[in-house]
């Protein structure tokens, strides 16, 4: 029912979880935690065939049906064990599926992740939940936008949770001369790779040259209990840099380690906490970054009359015009139609069907290594992110022009 996480593989275990298998056995800094193995869940599924469930009356009742199983006999008590292991804290709850992480996609945010989870019975209502992700809509779109109809399998990874003083994601170079790409935030990491704040972006050259650009990082998510809590920064810290140039070059030689033991370029989730900085996730990245990925120091050209110039962060290249969509939740998701340039606060993970629609992306928050960016990526789809009040200043069906190579977005507003 469960392996210790460093005896886990991708073959028995799902991507995540053999990748942190990995990277313990390689003496890097994971989190302690164990993995359900994929073989649980398809015990859990039998005869229920999800997939075509799916098909035929849609994701929401493979879904039903999934959480409608008991859980395996034996589960349970597998679990209190290895909770046991971890110092009875609270712990993180990860998928890990057998078609997330992988070199053609990375399925960023797409599953189910639960974090400060406390006790056996929350613990396994987790991991269902996990299982169940498999059949979310976003999932059941991304798997269709990248061509994969089959049955999917998840495994789990069950972690001690971390509460993190500083997180964020990291980007290892794919040439040796290349640059290490960092973002990072206060508080714990669902701020940074859901997009929800500005982090803070480091570029770490080959030689050890940090250049910063220092965001107004005005929320961050912390543990309360069995609960996460978003906040508001205090003033003087949103301003102040979350990384020193150390701290920035001992992630990049930790990114170049973990490049190392996975054999490839890597998208790395990490967190400093109790002193220490540690490796929660790695995959490898599937689509390069821009070439820069902070606004251009140069001015942009003079616009034409009438015509209104924002910037942001380059976040997924290519040049793309539409009609703006101002997106702020759900409710106006149908109004986007074929072609139109999304335009919101923010993108989360279920708001990926949009991206198998829209033309371009804007946002008004977030960073060039979050789960919207990345998806964007790999559709080929041109992005600037983090461009402030694009809400207000872009008109809704005024048309638009993204330039996602030089983080630019400019409109014929008069």
């Amino acid at each position: 029912m469960i392996v210790p996480l460093g005896a886990a593989s991708t073959r028995a275990c799902g991507s995540k979880a053999g990748a942190l298998g990995a990277l313990l056995r390689a003496d890097l800094p994971v989190p302690d935690g164990h993995a359900v193995p994929l073989d649980v869940y398809t015990s859990a599924v039998r005869g229920l065939h999800p997939g075509t469930l799916a098909r035929r009356q849609g994701p929401a009742a493979a879904r039903a049906a999934i959480l409608g199983r008991p859980a395996p006999a034996g589960l349970r008590e597998a679990l209190a064990a290895a909770l046991g292991t971890l110092g009875g804290g609270p712990v993180a709850v990860r998928s890990s599926a057998s078609d997330e992480d992988a070199r053609d996609g990375a399925a960023a945010g797409q599953y189910t992740s639960v974090l400060a989870v406390h006790g056996v019975d929350d613990v396994v209502e987790a991991v269902r939940a996990c299982w169940a992700s498999l059949y979310a809509d976003t999932a059941a779109a991304y798997r269709g936008g990248r061509g994969h109809d089959g049955e999917p399998a998840m495994g789990v990874v069950v972690q001690r949770h971390l509460d993190a003083e500083v997180s964020g994601v990291m980007f290892t170079p794919a040439a040796p001369d290349a640059a290490t790409r960092i973002e990072a935030s206060w508080g714990l990491g669902p701020s940074v790779v859901e997009g929800t704040v500005n982090p803070d972006a480091y570029t770490v050259g080959a030689g050890g040259s940090v250049v910063t650009v220092v965001a107004d990082k005005r929320t961050r998510l912390d543990r309360r209990g069995n609960r996460l809590v978003p906040r508001g920064v205090l003033p003087p810290d949103r301003d102040r840099r979350v990384l020193d140039d150390a701290d920035a070059r001992r992630l990049a030689e930790l990114g170049q380690r973990v490049a190392a033991a996975l054999g490839g370029p890597q998208d790395v989730e990490w967190a400093i906490a109790d002193g220490r900085t540690w490796v929660l996730q790695a995959r490898p990245v599937t689509a390069a970054l821009p070439h820069r990925t902070v606004p251009s120091p140069t001015p942009a050209p003079a616009p034409a009359p009438g015509a209104t110039v924002l910037t942001g962060a380059p976040g997924s290249r290519g040049t793309a015009t539409g009609l703006a969509r101002v997106v702020r939740g759900p409710a106006d998701f149908g109004r986007v139609g074929p072609g139109d340039i999304l335009v919101c606060p923010w993108t989360d993970p279920g708001w990926t069907p949009l991206l198998r629609v829209a033309g371009g992306v804007v946002t008004e928050v977030g960073g060039v290594l979050s789960h919207a960016a990345i998806v964007a990526r790999e559709r080929g789809i041109p992005a600037v992110l983090g461009v402030p009040d694009a809400t207000l200043l872009l008109g809704d069906a005024v048309p638009v022009t993204v330039d996602g190579t030089a983080g630019v977005v400019t409109t014929a507003v008069g």
